[in-house]
């Protein structure tokens, strides 16, 4: 198991011990199903693992992918739910193949972009989100169109640049992260079952995006493609 996951270092250990402890914590509170105590528990430990360049993160990643889908989906979210139904399914099957074809020494290989490369993901981003909430717009039964627009372009973005191995995705996951926040507090004050649990795994995702970046900046060493 050590190959898949690596070595887990005091603040690693202590960081997923306290967001399962809340995460039980808000179950029984909050009375929430179990099943989304689990994709919580999954989402967690697939950034975790993210964050460390571990192969099994795109194990526990499936499992969170296809929950959080139908999440979305029973939250009028449809712009997460075809994200995660036809992107990320068939990119947790690519990315597993794609990072473990580029490890040396065990250790995955990190990489950054140059200037040009992030200048052109930025705008890449914005006219994407403006176009996708349009559309979104005019569904019937959409929640927050914009909102769920930046959030599901931001996804895929991160998404891809995390498949090829680049440090900015978690630049691009730290955005993603805090308007997802946003979309779930909107979900709750407008009665969502699922929106306090919700927040609480985004806010953890945001919190290791940060850890996730100053990792994958070391492993990087600056050297820029």
């Amino acid at each position: 198991m050590k190959k898949f996951t690596g070595r887990w270092n005091a603040f690693e250990l202590a960081w997923l011990l306290l967001f399962t402890l809340v995460a039980v914590g808000f179950t029984i509170a909050s009375k929430d199903s179990i099943f989304g105590f689990t994709v919580f528990i999954t989402g967690v430990l697939c950034v975790v693992l993210a964050a460390k360049g571990s192969l099994m993160s795109y194990v526990f990643g499936m499992y969170n992918t296809v929950g959080y889908a139908y999440l979305a989906y029973t939250n009028g979210l449809f712009g997460e739910v075809m994200l995660n139904v036809f992107f990320f399914v068939p990119m947790n099957v690519i990315g597993f193949y794609m990072w473990k074809n580029n490890r040396q020494d065990g250790k995955l290989s990190m990489r950054q972009m140059k200037l040009k490369g992030l200048l052109l993901v930025s705008a890449v981003c914005v006219l994407s989100s403006l176009l996708l909430g349009l559309g979104l717009s005019f569904i019937r039964g959409q929640n927050s169109p914009y909102i769920d627009a930046i959030t599901t372009v931001l996804s895929i973005v991160a998404t891809f640049l995390m498949v090829r191995r680049f440090k900015e995705q978690w630049l691009v996951y730290i955005v993603l992260n805090m308007f997802t926040v946003v979309l779930w507090v909107i979900r709750m004050l407008e009665g969502s079952a699922d929106g306090l649990l919700m927040i609480v795994m985004w806010s953890a995702y945001l919190i290791n995006a940060g850890y996730g970046y100053y990792n994958w900046n070391k492993g990087a060493k600056g050297v820029a493609v």
